[in-house]
């Protein structure tokens, strides 16, 4: 993570797998939601998507029970790139190969386990650019 800013949201569906990781990713900056009570999703995927635009060496997490929901919110807002990961060898090409800026974690269908190694993985991985900067430059 270095020189990295690392934010983190999840809707009420995310807030357990959330506070796992956390635990495991302390320097990451959580932007709520705070507990398991009710919460729209898009609240939090604007709160996140904002902070993420305003560096290049800003990355998020996002967490909802599927994933879709913060995905489909974090993507409509130019410049983001948001892929949802259910392991880390996801983790590692939505990076290599797509540049996200954004990892989507669906908190009902992914193990604490695979969430930190799909973190950790994601984190640390590079864009490949070549080939795939073409495509991402037609998104």
């Amino acid at each position: 993570m270095k020189n990295k800013t690392v934010y983190i949201a999840s809707d009420h569906a995310g807030f357990k797998l959330k506070s796992q990781l956390l635990k495991k990713f302390p320097k990451i900056t959580d932007l709520g939601t705070k507990s398991d009570e009710s919460v729209d999703y898009p609240d939090f995927a604007h709160k996140l998507t904002k902070e993420i635009l305003k560096s290049k060496n800003n990355f998020g997490i996002l967490i909802c029970g599927t994933g879709v929901g913060m995905s489909i919110t974090a993507n409509r807002r130019k410049g983001i790139r948001a892929g949802i990961a259910n392991n880390s060898k996801i983790a590692t090409l939505i990076r290599k190969h797509n540049d996200a800026n954004v990892l989507v974690l669906p908190g009902r269908f992914i193990s604490t386990n695979e969430a930190k190694k799909s973190v950790q993985t994601f984190l640390s991985t590079k864009f490949e650019s070549g080939r795939h900067k073409r495509r991402i430059d037609k998104i």
